[in-house]
């Protein structure tokens, strides 16, 4: 076997070597970067459901106020009314 000779099958051996290599590259990177959009997903989920949370929050805050408001406010009525001579 002359120097030629070893070259080739060591081109011929290395190759599938190589491209099993490259296959495997490939499938580490491909999970990585699956991996990466689910956390990114995660984060965006997690900034909408905290958004909204706080919104809710607004909302209930505000509906109790107005609850406050309109309670005080049929406490007033009815005192005008027993004022008046009625019957609340």
């Amino acid at each position: 076997m002359d120097a030629a000779m070893v070259t080739a099958i060591a081109a011929l051996l290395g190759a599938p070597v190589a491209a099993a290599a490259a296959v495997y590259g490939t499938r580490g990177a491909s999970r990585a970067a699956r991996e990466g959009h689910v956390i990114t997903g995660y984060d965006s989920l997690t900034a909408k459901l905290v958004g909204e949370r706080d919104k809710a929050e607004q909302d209930q805050a505000a509906a109790e106020a107005r609850a406050t408001a309109l309670e005080r406010e049929v406490t007033r009525l009815r005192v005008l009314v027993t004022q008046l001579g009625g019957t609340p």
